[in-house]
C-alpha cells in the first residue's frame, strides 16, 4: 500500500500558528460525544451479531474523530447529508440514541416506520437527509439542497460524506463539477479510510492525495488527519465559512477503519501490522491523552464511559420493547395515493 501522511498518536489539537487549542469544557463536550459513538457503535455491532437487529451493520469504528468534528462545525440551521459510517454525525446534529436504535430495530416509532434499517433516517425539521444505500448517490441530493439552500438566500451551508471508494463513481465526479461552477455552498467531506471494502488505497487511484482532485474544479482542498476530532472540526469550520461566501470545499480526512466493511467481514485482507499501527491513532484514545495531559482524572473519563454505556443500555431496552409496525404500514409513504388493501 501506499504511504500516505499519518497522524502522530502523540500530538493532538495542534491547529496552528494563532487558533488556542480547545478548552477543558468543550474538549469534555466533545470527548463524551466521541464515547458516545463509540460505545453505541459496540452496542449495536453486539445486537446484529446476536441477530436482535436485523440487516447489515456498517461499523464507524476509527471514524468518530471525523464524523463528530465536521457536525460540530456545523450551525443548526446549516444541512447534514450523511452515509452509512456517520453515526457521529447524527448524534451531534439531532439524532438520539432513542432515534438511532428504533430504526435499527425497526419499530413502528422509528423514522422509517419500520420500512429501513440502519442510518437510513432523516426527519422533517431535523436539518438531516436520510440516505440511500447506493454508495455516491447522496452526493448529487447534497448538491441540490445546496442550490436549494443559495436560492432561498439562507445563508445555510449543506455538508455530505463520500468514502474514498466513493470516489471513483460518476456521482463524484458529477456533483463536484456542478457544485464548483454554480459555487454553491456545500463541503464535501472524503472520509479515507484506507480500504474501499477489500480495495485498498493502492489499487483505487493514482494522485497522492484525494483532496488533490479539487484543483481539476477550481475548489480548494485540504487532507486533514481524521482521527483528530479538533483538527477535524477546525478544517470544517474554515470549509463551512468558505462554502457561505464562495463556494465548494473538498476535505479529506485520513482515518482508518478498524473493523471490516460489515459484521460479516473479518478484514482479513488487511494486514496485521497494518491495522495494528493504526490502532495506535486510536480516535477516541488519543482524546482520553488530550483531557488527561490537561488535569482530567482517569476517574472522570471512565465516568463519562459508564454514564454512556448506561443510557445506552436503557435505550436498548426501551427500543426493543417498543412494537413492530403493521404490515400495512408497508405501503404507505411509498405512494402517492394508498388505500389498505389496495391492489393493482
Amino acid at each position: 500500500m501506499r504511504s500516505l501522511p499519518k497522524p502522530d498518536p502523540s500530538r493532538i489539537a495542534d491547529l496552528g500558528p494563532g487558533v488556542e487549542p480547545p478548552a477543558v469544557a468543550d474538549a469534555s463536550e466533545i470527548h463524551r460525544l466521541v464515547v458516545l459513538t463509540r460505545r453505541l457503535d459496540q452496542r449495536i455491532a453486539a445486537l446484529a451479531r446476536q441477530g436482535r437487529v436485523p440487516g447489515a451493520f456498517y461499523s464507524g469504528m476509527g471514524n468518530e474523530a471525523t464524523a463528530v468534528g465536521i457536525a460540530a462545525a456545523l450551525e443548526r440551521s446549516d444541512v447534514l447529508v450523511p452515509t452509512h459510517r456517520d453515526l457521529g454525525a447524527h448524534l451531534v446534529h439531532g439524532h438520539s440514541p432513542r432515534d438511532i436504535l428504533l430504526q435499527y430495530f425497526r419499530r413502528a416509532q422509528s423514522q422509517t416506520r419500520g420500512k429501513d434499517v440502519g442510518l437510513h433516517l432523516g426527519r422533517p425539521g431535523s436539518n438531516i437527509v436520510g440516505m440511500v444505500s447506493h454508495v455516491g448517490h447522496m452526493l448529487p441530493v447534497a448538491v441540490g439542497c445546496a442550490w436549494a439552500e443559495w436560492m432561498k438566500q439562507s445563508g445555510a451551508v449543506v455538508l455530505t460524506t463520500i468514502g474514498d471508494g466513493g470516489t471513483s463513481t460518476g456521482d463524484f465526479h458529477e456533483s463536484l463539477n456542478l457544485a464548483s461552477v454554480r459555487r454553491l455552498p456545500v463541503i464535501f467531506v472524503i472520509q479515507n479510510n484506507q480500504y474501499a471494502y477489500s480495495t485498498p488505497l493502492s489499487q483505487q487511484y493514482a494522485c497522492e492525495r484525494l483532496s488533490d482532485r479539487a484543483v481539476g474544479y477550481g475548489i480548494p482542498g485540504e487532507q486533514v488527519d481524521g482521527t483528530d476530532v479538533f483538527a477535524v472540526r477546525d478544517a470544517a469550520r474554515r470549509a463551512a465559512a468558505r462554502a457561505r461566501t464562495e463556494g465548494p470545499t473538498l476535505l479529506e480526512c485520513v482515518t482508518m477503519r478498524l473493523r471490516g466493511h460489515s459484521e460479516h467481514d473479518d478484514a482479513s485482507y488487511v494486514p496485521r501490522e497494518t491495522l495494528e499501527a493504526w490502532q495506535g491513532w486510536d480516535p477516541v484514545e488519543r482524546l482520553d491523552a488530550y483531557l488527561r495531559g490537561r488535569g482530567v482524572g482517569a476517574e472522570q473519563i471512565e465516568a463519562v464511559r459508564a454514564d454512556v454505556d448506561a443510557e445506552i443500555e436503557r435505550e436498548v431496552e426501551y427500543a426493543e420493547s417498543r412494537p413492530l409496525s403493521d404490515p400495512e404500514e408497508g405501503g404507505r409513504g411509498a405512494f402517492a395515493r394508498w388505500e389498505a388493501g389496495w391492489r393493482p
